[in-house]
């Protein structure tokens, strides 16, 4: 197929507003994944509930995250990118209206869930924009620029969600002006968003690197869509290609939101008494690193050393060391600007995980991307689930009782531990080398 210069430019065009109304809902799904620590304060009070209950609904979101993993892949690929993250981005809107107006704790775990369901489809159908919509090696580092975006609106989850809280009168106004706002959304994504270049007339974008790299364009042979027990299978039974970076995975994530997403802020209230508008400035640095790892991270692997699995145990190596001198200083040291430094190299090599994505697609055909990658994404939020259930339970203390150092060290220790094991299943894992056959 022959096509024009405008119709090139037209595609390349239209792709970023795509990705830019995708990009703005995945903004959403980081801001409800840690807005917990920022008001789990607030909310201990208005409905008198205390540790477990907070690190219950902290783990809800993931829960159905993880729950939601292997059907928003399944349903990206069967009913394509647009019908999927409306209708989800919608589900997730009446969620946080639910806990906008929520007259008790059940309201807000109910509302939690529902948020978690809801924000879990958006992910796979914005990974599936990039596989479809930019060329191969933009992959990578698009993907960083989307966990950058994420991580903005976690960032925005931190300080301005605490100045919003008190510009609106309560934290629940500000998750009702969410629902609102991701209604509108929603309605967005169904009139916008296309599902490809052919859809609007332009050319795949195959066919545009062929042409940029003087090649002949052979339109691949119609794939026959796999079953989803079989494109299941062929995943869960790819081995060291598939287990032993999932179980990083689940480690390395996991431990980042028993941090970030649950017990930083009151690590900072119980043990070092520094008031919310203090610790949600300092807590906002972890996101501020990791709008700067995960880009970079990408452009690292696409552009400079063209592997995946090197730049993921440089990261994951210095995340590993992080821990470890948070571990040790915990209670000794209480400097903000110490606190500042370490959350920003923290998030900046956390920030690292986003290669992990692109060494797991490349063994998988894409008619199986979907499938694949929602499966993977099964055990970063099954880590986080899991760990931050685990720590409410070691945290929990009785009424009127303050979590003693001792305690976040031992939490802090756990993480450590944690992290020593994922590093080795990730020097375990196997990176796809050029002559490699994809799994089919």
């Amino acid at each position: 197929m022959t096509f024009t210069e405008e119709a090139k430019n037209k595609v390349l065009k239209y792709r970023w507003v795509v990705f830019a109304i995708l990009a703005l809902a995945y903004f959403f799904v980081y801001f409800h994944r840690v807005s917990t620590a920022v008001v789990a304060d607030d909310i201990a009070k208005t409905f008198g509930v205390g540790a477990t209950s907070i690190g219950l609904l902290g783990s809800a979101y993931f829960y159905a995250y993880t729950l939601m993993q292997l059907p928003s892949g399944v349903l990206t690929d069967k009913w394509g990118i647009k019908k999927t993250a409306a209708i989800f981005t919608l589900l997730a809107a009446v969620g946080a209206i639910l806990t906008g107006v929520a007259q008790n704790f059940e309201m807000v775990l109910f509302g939690r869930i529902l948020i978690g369901v809801g924000v879990a489809m958006v992910y796979i159908p914005v990974m599936k924009v990039l596989a479809i919509w930019f060329r191969k090696r933009e992959f990578a580092t698009m993907s960083g620029a989307l966990l950058a975006i994420g991580n903005i609106g976690a960032l925005s989850a931190a300080g301005p969600l605490a100045f919003a809280a008190a510009l609106l009168g309560n934290w629940q106004h500000v998750f009702l002006a969410l629902g609102i706002f991701s209604v509108i959304l929603a309605i967005v994504i169904w009139i916008l968003v296309k599902e490809n270049p052919e859809e609007m007339g332009g050319p795949s974008l195959p066919e545009i690197e062929a042409k940029e790299q003087g090649e002949v364009y052979n339109p691949p042979a119609k794939v026959e869509a796999i079953p989803m027990v079989d494109a299941l299978k062929k995943t869960f039974g790819a081995g060291m290609k598939f287990w032993p970076l999932s179980i990083w995975f689940f480690f390395m994530y996991g431990s980042l939101m028993v941090y970030q997403g649950l017990w930083v802020g009151p690590f900072f209230r119980d043990v070092l008494a520094w008031d919310k508008s203090v610790y949600s400035g300092v807590l906002s640095l972890i996101a501020i690193g990791m709008i700067f790892g995960c880009p970079i991270a990408g452009y690292l692997s696409d552009k400079i050393f063209k592997s995946r699995k090197k730049v993921l145990i440089f990261g994951t190596a210095a995340y590993l060391v992080i821990w470890i001198v948070i571990w040790l200083i915990s209670g000794k040291v209480d400097s903000t600007l110490i606190y500042s430094v370490i959350h920003f190299l923290f998030g900046f090599f956390a920030g690292f995980f986003v290669v992990s994505y692109a060494q797991v697609k490349e063994w998988f055909p894409s008619s199986m991307v979907g499938t694949a990658t929602g499966a993977f994404n099964l055990f970063p939020f099954l880590g986080g689930a899991v760990l931050m259930s685990v720590t409410g339970k070691l945290m929990e203390v009785p009424e009127g009782v303050t979590a003693t150092v001792e305690q976040y060290k031992f939490i802090w220790l756990l993480m450590v531990i944690s992290m020593a094991v994922a590093l080795v299943f990730l020097i375990l894992s196997k990176e796809k080398q050029p002559d490699d056959p994809i799994i089919s």
